[in-house]
């Protein structure tokens, strides 16, 4: 879950065709702009996010992910 939490785009990416797919194949939804903009609010929400934060030792990332426990804090 890290590795994902870390690469957002990729992540952003895998949940864009999956739930592409769910909605066009198993909900059987056949319009193009209503699969992709369901599919567009659901990906933001489930989305890792990045946030930049400053501490004593200077700045870092911190990112943010509804699947993880805990933030990953990168250098």
């Amino acid at each position: 879950m890290e590795y994902l939490a870390k690469k957002p785009y990729l992540v952003i990416f895998l949940l864009t065709l999956i739930f592409m797919f769910l909605f066009g194949f198993v909900l059987g939804i056949e319009n193009s702009m209503i699969r992709g903009g369901i599919s567009a609010v659901l990906v933001v929400f489930l989305a890792p996010r990045k946030k930049k934060i400053s501490t004593q030792t200077g700045e870092k990332t911190q990112i943010t992910w509804i699947f993880l426990k805990k933030p990953i804090v990168i250098n």
